[in-house]
């Protein structure tokens, strides 16, 4: 059986961008940091409005959180650190 080396090549490439996937889902333009708010007050934000919040990270200039929303989905969400807008979710 005779293989295109195309096919191939692009199932490889296909591939090792898959995992590029996984993270960075999103980016904020957030400036300085001495101007963001900080993830203890993103939590209590969230928390209050029924969030269980399982781990909250900065990726890409966002506050990037884990967590069971008010509906019981677990999701993976993007927060603003300036403003604490939702910028993405993406439920899991």
């Amino acid at each position: 059986m005779k293989i295109n080396l195309t096919v191939v090549a692009a199932g490889l490439a296909f591939l090792a961008a898959a995992p590029a996937g996984a993270t960075g889902l999103h980016t904020c333009d957030s400036g300085p940091r001495d101007g963001w708010k900080t993830q203890e007050q993103l939590k209590k934000t969230l928390t209050d409005q029924g969030w269980k919040v399982r781990r909250i990270k900065e990726d890409r200039g966002c506050w990037e959180v884990y967590a069971i929303n008010p509906s019981g989905k677990r999701v993976e969400a993007y927060f603003h650190p300036v403003t604490l807008k939702n910028v993405f979710t993406s439920t899991r």
